[in-house]
């Protein structure tokens, strides 16, 4: 196994946690661009440079440490949600800098990096799509926050760090150690999770427009209350996903509007988000089919008028076969029966990376899995433990 220092591994992700700690649990503020965020990315830019790698950083404020020739590809994103965990993505890149630092000492070329954006400030991995081609970078600079900063400002703000860009086929491969951010692990009391695929992803937004009115003098019969319309929609494709989905499909509506928010006024207008998630791809088309089928029908039984935005759709993403091979065989050598092969529900950065090169992914548990909160945890142990099963499967794919 390449000769990683546990402690050492340990105390730097400890201290990247530093930069923008919340002062809460173990939590950060690190969203991209941001002061911490770009403190923490000229640290970890030294630390390449230190363990004797080639520090880069591109236009999009991703940080390269790049050993010479074709090498493996480890790491993950250091920007945090607004109120963030401190592992989500940290540990892939603080696992990607100690396993190069460590290869380069035994002679195997190993490369590290942290994508700017993972957590959608912008958009949805905005760096790694970026670079792999999903999205230009004049498109991209047109993106705006929250707050009505653009793409385009806020990576001004890593301009003087900028040195180039970093050609992908300089790589063989891509491996990304990330928490679980479920519950699985942690409950089945398993140390790693080899990753099989990663979800397809659906997103959209619905509107009915009712009709506002007084909340007193209109009769329940004679209302056209928009918000009712969105409850009726939401009771229609659960009776109608029933028979069509699996244990591990998910869909949410995470956020609603409801206009114009008052007490004392029936709801003229109710826009929701429609999120679905699966493996699958024709799973995900028939759930959009039905959504938009049920979302028509309480329209036309209601009365109102409907309208429905453009469509996020990102395409389910297998694992490598022999990557996924090598850090299964590396999980049953360290760790015998307690890891699992298991799909992702989230989307990461290694969804992107696919489109240039062989990818995986591997688990360690999140505590009572808890993640994009500042109680999100593992234990050093299962951390050290990831840490060692990606060193020997790195080994076994260099070798």
């Amino acid at each position: 196994m390449i000769p990683v220092d546990p402690e050492r591994f340990l105390a730097d992700l400890h201290h990247l946690r530093s930069f923008g700690a919340a002062g809460t649990g173990k939590g950060v503020v690190r969203q991209a661009f941001s002061e911490p965020d770009i403190a923490a990315r000229t640290w970890l830019r030294d630390q390449y440079g230190a363990a004797g790698l080639d520090p880069q950083v591109d236009a999009t404020g991703t940080v390269w440490g790049l050993a010479e020739g074709p090498s493996l590809l480890i790491g993950s994103h250091s920007d945090s949600q607004p109120e963030g965990g401190w592992l989500d993505g940290a540990l892939g890149v603080i696992c990607g800098l100690e396993i190069a630092r460590a290869a380069r000492g035994v002679g195997l070329p190993v490369s590290a990096v942290s994508f700017q954006d993972e957590e959608g400030r912008f958009g949805v991995t905005t760096g790694s799509r970026i670079w792999s081609g999903n999205v230009s970078l004049q498109e991209a600079d047109t993106l705006c926050d929250a707050s009505g900063v653009t793409f385009a400002e806020a990576r001004a703000l890593m301009s003087h760090l900028v040195t180039g860009e970093v050609d992908p086929s300089r790589f063989t491969g891509f491996i990304e150690c990330h928490i679980e951010q479920g519950p699985w692990l942690d409950a089945a009391d398993e140390a790693v999770g080899v990753v099989t695929d990663i979800v397809g992803i659906r997103d959209m937004r619905i509107t009915y427009f009712g009709e506002q009115n007084h909340a007193g003098t209109t009769p329940m019969h004679r209302r056209k209350d928009a918000f009712q319309a969105m409850l009726q929609f939401q009771q229609l494709i659960a009776e109608r996903f029933r028979n069509v989905v699996t244990p591990q499909t998910v869909w949410t509506t995470g956020a609603v509007d409801v206009h114009p928010g008052s007490h004392s006024i029936v709801p003229g207008r109710c826009s929701f988000a429609m999120q679905w998630r699966d493996g699958d791809r024709d799973r995900l088309d028939r759930m959009e089919q039905i959504l938009r089928e049920a979302a028509q029908e309480v329209a036309d039984q209601t009365g109102m008028r409907l309208e429905t935005s453009g469509m996020l759709g990102l395409q389910p993403v297998p694992m490598d076969a022999a990557l996924q091979s090598a850090l299964g065989d590396a999980a049953e050598a360290q760790l015998p029966g307690r890891w699992r092969r298991m799909q992702s529900g989230a989307l990461h950065d290694a969804a992107s990376v696919a489109n240039h090169m062989p990818v995986a992914m591997l688990f360690v548990p999140s505590i009572n899995g808890i993640s994009h909160d500042f109680a999100e945890d593992t234990a050093e142990a299962d951390l050290v433990a990831g840490l060692k099963v990606l060193a020997e499967a790195v080994e076994t794919v260099l070798t």
